[in-house]
């Protein structure tokens, strides 16, 4: 069985959906809140509220390289989870750091204006316009976030594999297309796909792990890892046996190799 990922519009469905999926599979249901919960970088309460762009520069930019760093340790955080297999990931931008992984099922769910309005209106007892408004301007700031740190667009109906729109379809048919949808062929684990999955993971754990080196490159191919950095000739000696520490420590790394570019 496959991998899946579920992304949403604001507020509404997904993780509704992704439990009723969990438990009707069997899987663990994942969230990306608990993921960051989880992160050590960045123990702040407030990185689980980004909601727009002056949170996102206003919290990241506390840390050197916040930005960046925040990007590669979530990334590491979900791809070492997804290893476990049977999980389904709920979250804004959980498939694209599993795009070119060929068994996980990538799914958006969206909602029909109508219904999102009126329950807006009866969560936050305001009116049609004012429900109108903050839906509208909480979507164009989750679209803006997604742009801001991944460089992608949330919406754009080639991510994903398979697009549900809840409404006249119910939550549970949503989830039992979902779930006729992971048998299909198409999705199942192979040999080439569980390898792919499996350097994405190694790859990213070695860049999390290096993070003090933040304009290093890493690449992972079956245990082996290649490190690429620019470091001033003089400070090579001292990095290159630094780094070779932290990778020795990391499990599963069997080769490794370390390369200076030129620095200017």
């Amino acid at each position: 069985m496959p991998i899946i990922t579920i992304s949403r519009g604001s507020y509404y469905h997904g993780k509704s959906v992704s439990d009723k999926l969990a438990k009707k599979l069997g899987y663990t249901c994942l969230s990306r809140d608990r993921i960051i919960e989880n992160l050590d970088e960045f123990h702040l309460p407030e990185i689980q509220l980004l909601r727009g762009l002056n949170d996102a520069f206003s919290v990241l930019d506390r840390f050197p390289h916040g930005k960046q760093r925040f990007i590669t340790a979530i990334r590491s955080a979900i791809l070492q989870r997804l290893m476990d297999n049977n999980v389904v990931y709920h979250g804004l931008v959980g498939h694209h750091f599993v795009r070119d992984i060929s068994h996980v099922l990538k799914v958006r769910i969206i909602a029909d204006t109508e219904d999102r309005v009126a329950d807006e209106m009866a969560r936050e007892n305001i009116s049609e316009e004012k429900a109108r408004y903050i839906l509208k301007k909480d979507d164009e700031e989750r679209r803006k976030w997604a742009m801001f740190l991944y460089g992608i667009d949330i919406m754009n109906p080639e991510s994903y594999n398979l697009i549900l729109r809840i409404g006249h379809l119910s939550e549970d048919e949503a989830v039992d297309i979902i779930a006729n949808a992971a048998t299909l062929p198409s999705f199942q684990e192979t040999a080439e796909s569980k390898s792919a999955l499996a350097d994405s993971a190694m790859t990213a754990l070695v860049l999390r792990k290096l993070f003090d080196f933040p304009n290093a490159t890493a690449a992972a191919k079956d245990g082996r890892v290649g490190v690429s950095l620019k470091v001033p000739e003089s400070q090579q000696p001292v990095i290159h046996d630094r780094i070779s520490r932290i990778l020795s420590d990391i499990e599963g790394v069997e080769e490794s190799t370390i390369q200076f570019d030129p620095y200017f």
